[in-house]
């Protein structure tokens, strides 16, 4: 499991030993934690070192790899294209190579709504059109294609999971975002309503019902569980995509609201400018994957948030960074 050190790695780590599967961390821990790859065995290095990679992988005998190393900040990837396609697609290739190489050929990659863009109509299919609108999406796009050259060309059977806004934690495994910078939207607005500085809506004048961006919040247990799903799946050896969402969409002034209900108290918040690359809405249809992998979004908003104020508990109440 490339990325296994880091939020969504770690809680599908915590499935796949859950599941009855032998897991390996594969990550550079330059934002992932030791403390977040519980039992798996850990692999140190940098997924552009396609030597590396292929060594963990005949070390461990994989036989499936869960992509989840990436970058993964929308503005930074504006103002930083060529360190994103490096690590998201080059590194990602060097991945497949390895794999290649020590006889792998599952693949489970996590890939992103925003391989769509600015989509014609919301709810978003499979089918719909993908133009991304930044460069991130861009660099998950071209590695979803590679992809199915590569199912075409060497028999690869891969899945590509493309998420809408991941959230929430896994208080019962001890796991939960954990980064600084924080770049996402609930930790965010948590930290804003428990004392911190007030939160910042970036674009007031989006063509939504109330002028804010409309983001469908996916709890990260429930993609963690999508992805063991998608690993059984794959002995078809077949490729495919698959949507995960909660199919709600919900604005960044409601999910501000989302929180100071849960909270019983006021988030202070301030308007500012939009953010380059952010898409009005985005909200995900998950019929496909819930006919072929007889996956369920089950948590809402609300339950994200509480899971998100446990883990911060457990941690002796230190703010979300």
């Amino acid at each position: 499991m490339t990325g296994g050190a880091g939020f969504i790695g770690g809680v599908a780590c915590r499935a796949l030993s859950a599941a009855g599967h032998g897991v390996a961390a594969y990550d550079d821990f330059s934002t992932g934690h030791d403390w977040a790859t519980g039992d798996a065995r850990v692999f140190r290095g940098d997924i552009r070192d396609r030597a590396a990679v292929e060594k963990a992988l005949r070390e461990f005998r994989a036989d499936a790899v869960m992509h989840f190393a990436a970058k993964a900040v929308v503005p930074e990837s504006v103002a930083e294209p060529g360190l994103y396609y490096d690590v998201n697609v080059t590194g990602s290739l060097r991945v497949l190579e390895a794999m290649r190489a020590a006889g792998v050929s599952r693949i489970v990659f996590s890939s992103s709504a925003a391989v769509y863009g600015e989509p014609e109509r919301v709810p978003i299919e499979e089918g719909a059109a993908r133009r991304p609108i930044n460069p991130y999406g861009r660099t998950k796009l071209h590695f979803e294609e590679a992809l199915e050259d590569h199912r075409v060309a060497h028999g690869t059977s891969y899945a590509c999971l493309r998420y809408f806004n991941a959230c929430g934690a896994a208080p019962e495994w001890g796991l939960g975002e954990v980064r600084s910078p924080e770049t996402h939207l609930l930790p965010l607005v948590i930290r804003a309503g428990t004392g911190g500085p007030p939160i910042t809506v970036t674009g007031t004048d989006y063509p939504t019902r109330d002028g804010t961006c409309v983001r469908d919040y996916v709890d990260v247990r429930d993609l963690a569980d999508a992805h063991v799903r998608a690993l059984e799946r794959l002995e078809s050896g077949r490729g495919s995509a698959y949507n995960l969402g909660s199919e709600r969409g919900t604005t960044v002034r409601e999910a501000i609201a989302a929180v100071a209900a849960v909270l019983g108290r006021e988030v202070p918040s301030v308007d500012g400018p939009r953010r380059a690359g952010d898409p009005p809405a985005l909200v995900a249809s998950c019929a496909k994957a819930r006919g072929e992998l007889g996956w369920e979004p089950r948590r809402t908003i609300e339950d994200s948030i509480r899971a998100v104020l446990e883990f911060v508990r457990s941690r002796g109440g230190m703010e979300v960074r």
